[in-house]
């Protein structure tokens, strides 16, 4: 059985920051994409961005984080990483570390939330104004 479990929220004022980690552990295997969503209260889960090893390399950001967000990723710890600057109060939300086997190629498929199988089970990122 695979899990996912994050760490590294809390709670922060506007304009700080967080580094969230997201560390596969239980039975091996090759997470060819990882990725971040995060839910707000009343909310649907949303896109926040996701890392695919698809031609050496592909990430794709959502526009709400795009210069504030970056993913980044461990191979050797199968973990993914989340450093999050330039926090808003509109990023508080749940966040939650995605991962799949499959090669995804497109930033289409990358930001589906039912593209995903393998969930973790969300930390809390709280920002205040």
């Amino acid at each position: 059985q695979v899990q996912l479990v994050e760490s590294g929220g809390g709670l922060v004022q506007a304009g700080g920051s967080l580094r969230l980690s997201c560390a596969a552990s239980g039975r091996t295997l090759p997470f060819y994409a990882m990725g971040w969503f995060r839910q707000a209260p009343g909310k649907e889960r949303e896109f926040v961005t996701a890392y695919s090893t698809w031609r050496g390399g592909l990430t794709y950001y959502a526009d709400s984080v795009k210069g504030r967000f970056t993913i980044s990723r461990d191979n050797a710890k199968n973990t993914v990483y989340l450093q999050m600057n330039s926090l808003k109060p509109e990023d508080t939300a749940v966040y939650y570390c995605a991962a799949d086997v499959r090669i995804f190629t497109s930033a289409q498929t990358m930001g589906r939330v039912d593209g995903y199988d393998y969930w973790g089970q969300g930390t809390q990122v709280t920002v205040s104004s």
